[in-house]
């Protein structure tokens, strides 16, 4: 499969999982809203996909899979999989007792994760609880991630992209019978985070079976390959998640901040991981297998093409997207989630979270490229160091903005950091001349800020005279409708057309600037 299939396979999954994640996170706005039960549950949720981040889709993924693919290289598919088993063995030894602890533990690792909490005690008591019930999903997603890497290096990337699709619709289902059978809501999604981990690890051990994959049952051991596994993780855990560590401690330091703040970003932060997932994620799984193999075979060219490609694709997707974001932030957030117990207020504080977190999409997706660089070369360290400092920076901005700005500083502060992040990253792969980018990178760049420019210009003449004050469009065609869908649909309806004009210009201008070709695009969907 070629680097630009690959991409859109997993994009295309991707796709389908952001669109049944906002379902899943309308539905959850309907029926929570941004209050005290909400707050509680959305933490409960992050404890859980903090650690997975770390240990399974960040560090581990980042350290098993050029491993792996240099025991496929070297010595074999059956020595790659007994090394493959090692790994599960030694994962679940370390992953069993430390979630097990955490369980115990739930009160007081609370007063770590949401210290602002204890100015509430039912808020308080209800998120030990709900993370306590969640807090098992680790184990559960971190089988998952481990088969996903063994099919990502095989070259079989759709069963992982589509394995949380499986996540948002279990609990979707869980939502609509909370509505059903009047049960608690908090309690019901909590409880629904576990299914839906049991679901997304069978559908992979399923599709690792389907491909002669399955994952041996072994004594855990310290083998060569494993004892480097593990030396590996340490520092990974740090290089491949600052993302998601700087996460951890915005919702540490919401937590202070009045109820409802927490809610803001989690609902702001969905939005900003389409773009993140549907590019970042696509990048990142296709990208570090190509260059793990290619760095092994001493393929330098090679690396500076998949390499371009990787940046190329990520302004192509990624500016838009940001320039969206920020642009149509408001009716956004109103068309997906402004209904039940969702205020106008929520929309308003959600979507100028929205605006900072906006400002650090292309700067996230060129760190996924840039870290995959180091990983191949098995150079953990210096991402480490970068993602350090790229904390302390979220950290000193975050105290800076959070008094001022409230939640916006702390969705900037992000932003901020990420940038540094990725100019750090860029200035060290400069230094030490490893194959970044070609020249032809530069001008299609370029290219794409004019073409962005122009979309840009589009969408706010089209919101400007089009769009009415409640980001309504054509109301009238659905008069007959019934009251709720009179609301729901006249947003939807200007939503999306104001969006089709601004992507009909941008592929426009892609066109007219030659950066894509009909040929081209034609060849990655043909077969």
């Amino acid at each position: 499969m070629s680097f630009a299939r690959s991409l859109f396979t997993v994009s295309g999954f991707t796709v389908i999982s952001r669109a049944t994640g906002f379902i899943r996170d309308a539905l959850i706005a309907v029926f929570l809203g941004a209050g005290a039960m909400a707050d509680a549950f959305f933490v409960a949720q992050r404890l859980p996909n903090l650690f997975r981040s770390l240990f399974a889709e960040g560090a581990f993924s980042a350290a098993f899979v050029p491993i792996y693919t240099k025991e496929r290289e070297k010595s074999g598919t059956a020595a790659a999989q007994l090394f493959a088993g090692q790994a599960l063995m030694l994962l679940l030894t370390m992953l069993v007792p430390f979630s097990v602890a955490i369980m115990l533990f739930m009160p007081q690792v609370m007063l770590v994760l949401a210290p602002g909490f204890m100015n509430d005690p039912e808020k308080y008591d209800l998120a030990v609880r709900l993370s306590t019930i969640t807090f098992p999903y680790l184990i559960l997603i971190s089988v998952t991630a481990l088969q996903t890497g063994i099919l990502n290096s095989a070259g079989k990337f759709a069963a992982g992209a589509a394995a949380p699709i499986a996540y948002n619709l279990v609990l979707i289902i869980a939502l609509i019978c909370t509505d059903v059978f009047s049960l608690n809501v908090g309690y019901s999604l909590a409880w629904a985070v576990i299914a839906a981990g049991v679901v997304q690890s069978l559908f992979l051990v399923i599709s690792c079976y389907s491909a002669s994959l399955v994952i041996p049952i072994v004594k855990p051991e310290f083998t060569a390959a494993a004892k480097m596994l593990f030396v590996k993780i340490g520092p990974g855990v740090v290089g491949s998640s600052a993302a998601q560590i700087n996460l951890f401690i915005s919702t540490v330091l919401a937590s202070l901040l009045p109820t409802g703040a927490v809610s803001y970003l989690f609902y702001a932060d969905r939005l900003n991981q389409l773009p993140l997932g549907v590019i970042g994620v696509a990048v990142s799984t296709t990208l570090l297998p190509l260059l793990a193999k290619h760095y092994s075979l001493k393929q330098h060219d090679k690396i500076l093409h998949y390499n371009s490609k990787a940046i190329q694709f990520c302004f192509i997707f990624g500016l838009p997207a940001a320039a969206g974001l920020l642009l149509l932030s408001e009716p956004i957030i109103q068309a997906l989630f402004q209904y039940g117990k969702f205020s106008s207020f929520d929309t308003v504080n959600t979507s100028s979270a929205l605006i900072a977190y906006s400002f650090g999409i292309p700067a996230f997706l060129l760190v996924k490229v840039f870290a995959s660089c180091f990983f191949a070369m098995h150079d953990t360290k210096t991402p480490v160091k970068i993602a350090v400092l790229g904390m302390i920076v979220n950290v000193v901005c975050v105290l800076v903005l959070m008094g001022p700005l409230q939640h916006v500083g702390i969705a900037l502060a992000i932003s901020i950091a990420v940038n540094v992040n990725a100019v750090m990253l860029f200035s060290i792969m400069l230094q030490r001349k490893m194959p970044v980018a070609s020249k032809e990178t530069v001008h299609v760049i370029l290219k794409v800020i004019l073409s962005v420019f122009f979309m840009a210009a589009a969408i706010i003449v089209f919101k400007h005279f089009v769009l009415a004050d409640d980001y309504s469009l054509g109301a009238g065609l659905f008069e007959e409708s019934s009251s709720k869908l009179s609301v729901i649909l006249p947003r939807l309806f200007g939503l999306v057309s104001v969006m089709g004009i601004g992507g009909l210009v941008y592929a426009a201008s892609l066109r007219l600037f030659g950066v894509v070709k009909l040929s081209s695009i034609r060849s990655v969907f043909r077969g």
